[in-house]
Order: structure tokens, then sequence, then C-alpha cells
């Protein structure tokens, strides 16, 4: 695992987005809030070192951290096996002050594992072969840093938490995508899931002529019925019709 570069601009914007989530409150029904840019920095940060260095051709925005990826890993759909074993990326991840008893961050030790992450992982990995050649042409990156859970430990996506807290929150995560649009420099920006794609096509009109192009896929998460009918072929599709990806020996 490469070592942590301060001066990465992405190291510098992820640091500033953690730093603006954490001076936001939430009001019911989000009960607790896990910042994983903030207790699980090191290997959050060993990833944009290793993976975030300009230009990529392609960014996949996901939507916030899920309780059994990024939430443990620091590394968005960050499934521990894909992180540790594919992406080549470990790293000391302290528990967060506050959590709840249905969801321990144990980091790398964790034997929970991200149905999403996997299969958006492993999805990258059958096109790519090598971590090293995803590198070279893709980043993964999530569009808010923080999970949300309910008193009773349910998830609650970024657009279930209350109302007046959405655009407080969609600022600071806005301004982050910004950076890593201008440092990336992507020609195409692929929503995970129609959250993301509604976020990405807001940010275009910030943008203007900067803007890349946006497409999307369907989110991998098991709780979707139609992501449990072969995701990782509907995404591909998605990705080939849409000319993000060229067809195959090319």
């Amino acid at each position: 695992m490469r070592g942590v570069s301060a001066s990465n601009p992405l190291i510098t914007a992820a640091r500033a987005q953690a730093r603006a989530v954490d001076a936001l409150t939430f009001h019911p029904p989000v009960r607790f809030v896990y910042n994983p840019l903030v207790y699980a920095r090191v290997p959050a940060e060993a990833y944009l070192t290793a993976y975030g260095a300009a230009p990529k051709r392609v960014v996949f925005v996901g939507m916030n951290p899920g309780p059994w990826g990024m939430a443990q890993t620091g590394v968005p759909f960050g499934e521990i096996g894909m992180v540790r074993d594919w992406l080549g990326i470990t790293g000391t991840v302290r528990a967060p002050k506050v959590g709840h008893p249905r969801l321990p961050i144990e980091g790398f030790a964790c034997h929970r594992s991200e149905v999403s992450g996997s299969r958006l992982w492993g999805l990258l990995r059958s096109r790519y072969g090598t971590a090293d050649r995803l590198s070279r042409d893709l980043l993964v990156a999530n569009y808010c840093p923080l999970l949300f859970l309910d008193e009773d430990g349910r998830n609650l996506t970024p657009d279930k938490i209350a109302r007046q807290d959405r655009a407080p929150l969609y600022d600071v995560c806005d301004r982050f995508l910004l950076a890593v649009i201008r440092t990336i420099r992507p020609e195409w920006l692929v929503g995970i899931g129609r959250f993301v794609d509604s976020r990405l096509q807001a940010a275009g009109s910030v943008l203007g002529p900067e803007t890349p192009k946006i497409a999307s896929i369907p989110h991998p998460s098991p709780a979707s019925p139609g992501a449990n009918k072969d995701w990782a072929g509907q995404a591909a599709r998605a990705l080939l019709s849409q000319r993000v990806w060229p067809p195959p020996g090319r």
C-alpha cells in the first residue's frame, strides 16, 4: 500500500468535507451519524492516494456509505475483501465516538460483507482485471460521506433525512463533487442510482461548459428488487449503451 500524500487535492477536499459535515445538525429520524472520513481516515486517504491521481476518464459516484462497506473501511462501496485483497488498501480504523449497538465498527476485522460493494467492485474487476489498470481509467467516489441511522439502527439514505437538513448537507457534498470534477477532469460521471443521478444533473447547472458527460447505472443494493436479477449484466449493458465503456475488444 502506498503512503498517504496530504498534498493530494482530493485529500484536501475530503478533509474539508469531513469538517463541514461534522458541523451540521440532523433532526429526527436521524439519531446516529457515522463519519468514516474521520474515524477511518487512514484507509480512506490511502485509497485517495493510490487511486485518486488525475486525470481519469470516468468517475463513478455513489450515494453514501453502506454499514458493512465504507462505514467499516473508509472506501466507497468498500466491501472488505475487495478493498483489502484487490485494491490493496488496509489501515487502522477507530471506533466512532457514538454508535448504535446494531452497527459496531470493526474495520477490516468485520466479518460482514457488503453486497453492493461486492457487486460494484466485482463488475470493475471483471472489466479491468487488475486494480492498476482500473486506477489509470476510473475512480469510485461517494457524494455524501455520512451514514445515517435511526433510533432502531435502520439505515437512512440522504434523501430520507429531515427536509430542513437536506439543503445544508447537499451544499457541502456538491462542493466536494465539484472538487472531484475539477481535480480528476473526467470525461464521464456515472451516477449509481437515481438519487446520485439527480445530484449530478444539478451539479451540471453550476459547472456549465466544465460539466462532464453524465450517465447512470442501477444501484447494486439488494434492497432494490431489480438489482437482484443479474445486476452486473444490467450495469454493463447500461455502460455500453451510453458509450461509457467501449465494446469488448476495443
